[in-house]
Parts: C-alpha cells; sequence; structure tokens
C-alpha cells in the first residue's frame, strides 16, 4: 500500500508518500506545496490543489491521510486553515483515494511514542523511522510523520478485520 501523509496550510503544506508492505515502512518521497502568498485567497487555494493533485499524480497513492487542524486564538487564522485543510481533504477524494484523519496527538504517539512530541522529535524519528528520508523542511517532516500513522493504524486495521495476530 502507498500511502500520501498530508500536513494542511494555507502558506506551506507538507506532503510525504510511503510504501507499507507487512508492517514496514519504507520512504519514497517528500516535499511542500507553497501556494504564492500575494494572491487572492481563490487562487492560493487553487494553487494549493494542483500541487496537491500533480502529487498524487506523479505518486500514485493508494490511500492518504491528513493531520486534523487544532484551534487557534485567531478565529480569522482559524479559518483559513480550515479553508486549506478542506482542499486537502478534498483532493485525494477527487482521486477516489480514501482519506483517513489523526490528531496531532495521535501522529506523535505513533512515531515518537509521546502525545507531547516537539517538532525536532518529530523530525529526528522520521528520519529513524524511514532511513533515507531527509525532509528538507518540518511541513515535509510532519507529513511523513502522519502517513507513517496511517501506516501502523491501517496496517493493524487490516491484521485485526483478517483475525490474524502477525
Amino acid at each position: 500500500m502507498r500511502i500520501l501523509g498530508l500536513d494542511p496550510g494555507l502558506r506551506h503544506t507538507g506532503w510525504g508518500v510511503v510504501d507499507c508492505q507487512s508492517g514496514r515502512l519504507r520512504f519514497v518521497a517528500c516535499g511542500a506545496v507553497h501556494p504564492p502568498a500575494d494572491v487572492e485567497m481563490a487562487a492560493r487555494l487553487k494553487a494549493l490543489h494542483d500541487g496537491i493533485a500533480e502529487v498524487i499524480r506523479e505518486w500514485k497513492p493508494d490511500e492518504a491521510a491528513v493531520e486534523e487542524t487544532f484551534l487557534n486564538k485567531n478565529p480569522g487564522t482559524t479559518l483559513k486553515l480550515g479553508h486549506a485543510r478542506g482542499v486537502v481533504l478534498l483532493v485525494p477524494a477527487l482521486f477516489d483515494l480514501p482519506v483517513a484523519e489523526y490528531s496531532a496527538k495521535s501522529v506523535k504517539q505513533a512515531v515518537v511514542g509521546t502525545g507531547g512530541a516537539s517538532k525536532d522529535q518529530i523530525e529526528i524519528m522520521v528520519r529513524t523511522l524511514l532511513p533515507g528520508s531527509n525532509p528538507q523542511t518540518a511541513d515535509a517532516s510532519d507529513a511523513l510523520a502522519v502517513a507513517i500513522c496511517h501506516g501502523h493504524r491501517a496496517d493493524t486495521d487490516r491484521r485485526w478485520a483478517a483475525g490474524t495476530r502477525q
């Protein structure tokens, strides 16, 4: 199974692709989509859509996983992030991919072992769990963490459904 992990943001949306086979994860690719900041909201969302669609066409994932948005103290910022998150959820669905959602705490627990992990801890563990990965941004590292979380959870769910304990 090839998984696309997505860390939504209006300025930077991280993406990471991993292959998961029998519980083993392998790094494939990662990066970030950077919509232009100097254009109207609709154009930024379109650029985000187009960037994610390009990633899906190039890497052909089987499933997608998206980190849930936390509430910000500034309602305007939260609303704008919600727009970006809507696009991030929509694009994989337009490609008929199943889309799972995970809280930031769940992602941190799956990758680091604690829900209060720092960005540095996540990046270190991503590099440890995915040899050969070299995310250039925190957004890409976070997206790979989302993919790792989904890989572990999806594999466990499949084993439970199949009635095996491997």
